[in-house]
């Protein structure tokens, strides 16, 4: 049985991008034990993958707030004591961050990923026993899984890629319970503001769904967001304003939409990993490099780019045939 540790910290949209590894490496020695280490925030993604043995978690975005206070210091050893546990086969690092690589220092087995020229911050490179050159014109799903096919020693997948998420409605957390059978769930929160989507179009997207019987549900995680989704709420009859979830809780709620319509957020990937039909929405990123990539059962619609703002026909046109 070959042990293997996916290294893959953070955000959530790569995190889900890491998911597809996972099958391939089970297509290719179905026995493997798999373990993944991932940031805290994000460990929800990888456990919701049944492919996964265990899930180390590490708390960088916690602890550099926090360098002088004792407990940290104790967290870190505790982690560095319970990686070094096991010894694997292979130790393969996706990420390709400094941070990423200082992490899988620590544990046991021969570290591979990206060379020099492959990777965002050349001098993880130097932490890794084996690296491979990996052209990044292509999408990060794609370079996952061609790190980890030659890390491993099989062919390059090619087919869509298999996410191994629930393909059975999810549960519904008790506080959405009551939500409509039919919703679309809208996910207008991003890191950048020039990643939004105009709250107008919002609206008017809400009212045509209206009249197709149709909720929107607005999931939020801040302040910001939450202003937002009770903004575009206050405008339509619709709208249903989610309290604040866990992502496995929100994961469970996008399960069960029809559709999922979102920006340039991890959210949205998770949508196409749950194989629910996804419009995503780019107005200040590549959707050729980092846009959602459909699974093998649902579609995935990317609209817009670089300074391109789609318009609410773009985006009812993509759902047309899902609603």
């Amino acid at each position: 049985m070959k042990r293997i540790l996916l290294v893959k910290t953070s955000s959530l949209g790569d995190v889900i991008h890491n998911l597809p590894v996972v099958n391939d490496i089970l297509q290719h020695a179905p026995q493997a034990h798999i373990d993944w280490l991932v940031e805290e925030s994000f460990a929800d993604i990888p456990h919701l993958h049944t492919g996964i043995s265990h899930v180390f978690t590490l708390a960088f975005r916690r602890w550099r707030k926090q360098l002088f206070n004792k407990k940290t210091w104790q967290e870190i050893a505790a982690f560095k004591q319970l990686i070094q546990q096991s010894h694997y086969d292979a130790i393969i690092d996706t990420q390709g961050l400094l941070k990423s690589a200082l992490a899988m220092h620590y544990a046991h087995g021969t570290k591979h990923g990206y060379d020099k020229q492959s990777i965002r911050e050349p001098l993880a490179s130097y932490f890794y026993d084996k690296t491979y050159a990996i052209s990044y014109q292509q999408h990060a799903v794609m370079r996952n899984r061609a790190l980890c096919a030659l890390s491993l020693g099989y062919e390059t997948p090619t087919d869509a890629p298999d996410y191994g998420m629930p393909t059975k409605r999810m549960a519904i957390h008790p506080h959405t319970s009551d939500l409509q059978s039919d919703y679309m769930i809208a996910l207008h929160g991003t890191s950048r503001d020039s990643k939004l989507w105009p709250v107008e179009h919002w609206v008017a997207l809400g009212k045509q769904l209206a009249l197709q019987n149709l909720n929107m549900v607005l999931p939020w995680a801040s302040g910001a967001e939450h202003t937002r989704a009770n903004l575009i709420s206050t405008q339509l009859s619709n709208a249903v304003v989610l309290p604040k979830l866990s992502i496995s809780e929100l994961a469970g709620v996008i399960a069960n939409a029809k559709a999922a319509i979102g920006v340039d957020t991890g959210l949205s990937h998770l949508a196409g990993a749950l194989n629910i039909p996804t419009v995503a929405i780019y107005t200040d990123t590549n959707p050729a490099l980092t846009g959602v990539v459909a699974g093998k059962l649902a579609p995935a619609i990317n609209l817009g780019g670089i300074h391109q703002t789609p318009t609410v026909e773009d985006v009812l046109g993509a759902l047309k045939p899902h609603i």
